[in-house]
């Protein structure tokens, strides 16, 4: 695989997670510099560990996870994407709670992770079709790990511009983004295949 293959598989697989920490910071209060780096990581970092995953089940027993990858990332973003929308209309308007699925002073770790999960579900389907073709499977996870890393971080930041803009909307909007995610992903390996 040359660097230039590698670098755009990278950015289209980065993009659901870019997407998500838009969103992350849309409804963040003034996400900083650090927020943006602590999302960026997480998103990063599990979309470095998702392929080399894929890649070792890709070895034993591909066929099984690339039937099921669809459903996970969409339950999964159903459930992180769903409680966000469900808090932007039902929950407390006064509500200051910094644990909430992404809104609030900072992202709580654990809806961070499942949504970083969540968004890297395609990247170890990736990983598994790598098992296949001959590839130096390091380089390019870390790769796609440095630019999930960057678009990530930039998308927090970015957000951060749109949430004043949006006010609670952006919660809303967020959550909605999550569940469009899930849907697309889903959509894609049941209709498109």
């Amino acid at each position: 695989m040359t660097f230039a293959t590698a670098l755009i598989l990278a950015f289209s697989l980065s993009m659901d997670s870019f997407a998500a920490a838009l969103g992350t910071g849309a409804c963040l209060r003034r996400p900083g510099l650090w927020e943006a780096v602590r999302v960026g990581a997480c998103f990063g970092g599990v979309q470095l560990a998702m392929p080399l995953i894929g890649f070792a089940l890709g070895l034993t027993f591909a066929t099984v996870v690339q039937e099921v990858d669809h459903w996970i990332a969409f339950l999964l973003l159903l459930g992180v994407g769903g409680k966000m929308v469900w808090e932007s209309l039902f929950g407390d308007d006064g509500e200051e709670d910094a644990d909430r699925a992404g809104c609030g002073g900072r992202t709580a770790l654990g809806p961070l992770m499942l949504t970083a999960v969540a968004t890297s579900i395609d990247a170890a389907a990736v990983g598994v079709s790598l098992a296949v073709v001959d590839v130096d499977i390091v380089s390019v996870c870390l790769l796609i790990g440095a630019v999930t890393f960057g678009l990530s971080s930039g998308g927090v930041l970015m957000g951060r511009a749109a949430g004043p803009l949006l006010g609670r909307r952006a919660e809303l909007i967020g959550g909605l983004g999550l569940v469009a995610i899930g849907v697309k992903i889903l959509a894609e390996h049941t209709l498109w295949v």
